[in-house]
């Protein structure tokens, strides 16, 4: 009887333990989600790039920075989203790589990141990326049809959303996910995760209803997104799409490759971005 009653108590304990780690799951997912880091180290400056600082209004009233980096006789301009970790400072080279290929850059900071005001959110992340669109089409004056969205990560969800409602010239997703549920039971096995997640960024779901040119990029050595998502993402993806392999870490792709990957970037957004549509088709291919 007593060994029963044992039984028993520890299973209680058991239940109690998983339905408590459910429940910190479900409202502490945001911390495992986004990583911001308010601290700006570096600017394009220190890149030896002209830039202008940029602050954005959103459509719910928060204030989101940015840096516009143009480039001399612009074949496109990239609207980087970038990944869920650090801030605009982080992604530096990758500035640089898009300038030298001959793009201007529009890169900012998500709601709680960098200068930029608020606490992160799915929705939030959203209307970032549709100021930075705005502004880009807006005062800018560049026309969609010329321009890049780009996200790396966390970020090619939110690219994949500008590409679906704003219809630009052409789409780059770089090692992402295919949603948060999927990458989330990878980490989490035991817990239902389906059922908890909050977020979505259902990137995979958009794929079919996007109606540009898409580049999905990816490594068979991504330690965090499984190459599969990319698989996935590309499969998906309506005609025209190209696929092109990363290799190295999840971090690291774009840097282990190195002139193969500007390459293949340059080659898609000479082909996506009509002759026409842009000042000149000559790109510097470093």
């Amino acid at each position: 009887m007593r060994m029963s009653q044992l039984g028993w108590s520890a299973a209680r304990v058991a239940v109690a333990s998983y339905v408590g780690l459910c429940i910190l799951m479900y409202w502490r997912q945001a911390k495992y989600i986004y990583y911001p880091s308010r601290e700006l180290t570096l600017t394009p400056a220190t890149a030896g790039l002209a830039f202008d600082d940029v602050t954005l209004r959103t459509t719910d009233g928060e204030t989101i920075h940015g840096w516009y980096v143009p480039a001399s006789g612009a074949v496109a301009t990239v609207l980087f989203c970038h990944g869920n970790a650090g801030n605009i400072w982080n992604r530096i080279d990758s500035i640089w790589r898009f300038h030298d290929l001959g793009m201007n850059v529009l890169i900012f900071d998500y709601r709680g990141y960098g200068k930029s005001s608020g606490t992160p959110s799915e929705l939030g992340t959203y209307r970032d990326a549709e100021s930075a669109w705005n502004y880009l089409t807006g005062e800018r004056r560049i026309p969609p049809a010329r321009i890049v969205a780009f996200g790396e990560s966390l970020g090619g969800a939110v690219a994949a959303w500008v590409a679906e409602e704003k219809k630009p010239g052409a789409l780059i997703v770089e090692s992402t996910f295919t949603s948060v549920p999927d990458l989330a039971s990878r980490f989490y096995p035991i817990l239902p995760v389906r059922l908890l997640c909050r977020f979505r960024y259902n990137t995979l779901a958009r794929m079919p209803r996007i109606r540009c040119p898409v580049l999905v990029m990816h490594s068979e050595d991504d330690e965090i997104v499984p190459f599969a998502h990319g698989r996935k993402l590309f499969d998906a993806a309506a005609d025209p799409k190209v696929f092109f392999a990363l290799r190295g870490s999840h971090n690291t792709g774009r840097e282990e490759v190195g002139k193969p990957y500007d390459e293949a970037v340059a080659r898609f957004v000479a082909a996506s971005i009509p002759a026409e549509d842009a000042h000149t088709n000559s790109v510097n291919i470093r």
